[in-house]
């Protein structure tokens, strides 16, 4: 279900001179480096990275950030960044950049597969040396923390079976950890939303909503604060419905005064050949408006036509 699907009769070297032409001489022709790396699907530009430097003998990336700027140069250095690195320079960013990025770390932990954190894990560490752990740990505290360790290691049963009376008992425990006492136990909250697999989950949640005669996402809210409310209920959504996930990451990014440009990025630059489509469903269906008018209303410029190519069409 994704936008950006690449094409079939692929030449890197007919796309490495496209590149080059399109920024060589006076002027830098944006149009075409849009069109080219738009049409191409992730593993194509990493082959058309190797090629130009191959064919042409210089750097890619280092050529495209001395011809673009801003928001339009993020997008389009994002786009040439193969998957994992991508969420690994994120990562990075969000733990060591200006302020810690508490958005970026739950999105990325929260909806990454057990095999794409694997991959995130090992290449964390040889480009940076630390270990993501090492670096949340350093950087976040208390219970959000322990979430963020939590979710990091991948290690979510990933299978499909419910167990009825273990769904029983979990949604039991939720409730005495939250709604039933005084004072929350958040590590019972953390244990089954971090480590159950997801069918599992949707029974535990639908079991709950008959025992607290409220949905889990309510008492997360009334029970919690903070980074931590915001990481649990990331968790839940994205074990109900990944789109609406991200449909809603992007409506609070464009909305507004202002717009949160490094979300909005970073969701339609990794979400574009993974499930671009149903997101824009889940948006229409969400806020009565298409993705694609939200972002034609609140971006201008190249930044406006890469992001509406990575949207697809209008709804």
């Amino acid at each position: 279900m994704a936008t950006v699907k690449g094409v079939s009769a692929f030449s890197a070297e007919q796309e490495a001179h496209a590149l080059r032409k399109a920024m060589k001489g006076l002027g830098t022709d944006e149009d075409a480096i849009i069109e080219t790396l738009t049409k191409l699907n992730v593993s194509q530009r990493q082959q058309v990275l190797i090629t130009y430097k191959s064919t042409i003998g210089r750097d890619l990336i280092d050529d495209l950030k001395s011809e673009l700027s801003g928001n339009f140069e993020r997008v389009i250095i994002g786009l040439m960044t193969s998957t994992t690195m991508y969420d690994v320079h994120e990562l990075r960013r969000a733990l060591k950049g200006a302020g810690t990025d508490e958005g970026c770390l739950i999105e990325i932990l929260a909806s990454r597969t057990n095999a794409e954190i694997r991959h995130i894990n090992e290449n964390y560490k040889l480009q940076y040396g630390s270990t993501l752990e090492d670096d949340i740990v350093s950087d976040t505290s208390s219970m959000f923390r322990r979430v963020l360790v939590s979710l990091a290691t991948g290690n979510r049963d990933e299978g499909t079976f419910v167990d009825e009376a273990l769904a029983q008992q979990d949604a039991q425990a939720l409730y005495e950890a939250g709604e039933k006492k005084w004072g929350t136990d958040e590590v019972q909250f953390m244990t089954i939303l971090c480590t159950r697999n997801r069918c599992h989950l949707l029974r535990v949640f639908d079991v709950y909503r008959v025992i607290a005669n409220k949905d889990v996402t309510d008492s997360i809210k009334s029970e919690m604060s903070g980074d931590l409310e915001d990481a649990l209920l990331a968790v839940v959504k994205c074990m109900r419905n990944k789109p609406a996930y991200f449909a809603e990451r992007l409506y609070k990014s464009m909305k507004g005064l202002g717009t949160d440009d490094s979300t909005l990025i970073r969701v339609m630059v990794s979400r574009a050949e993974i499930d671009m489509l149903y997101i824009r469903r889940e948006f229409l269906a969400m806020y009565g408006k298409s993705l694609h008018s939200f972002i034609k209303g609140d971006c201008s410029g190249d930044y406006r036509k890469v992001l509406l190519r990575l949207c697809g069409g209008e709804d």
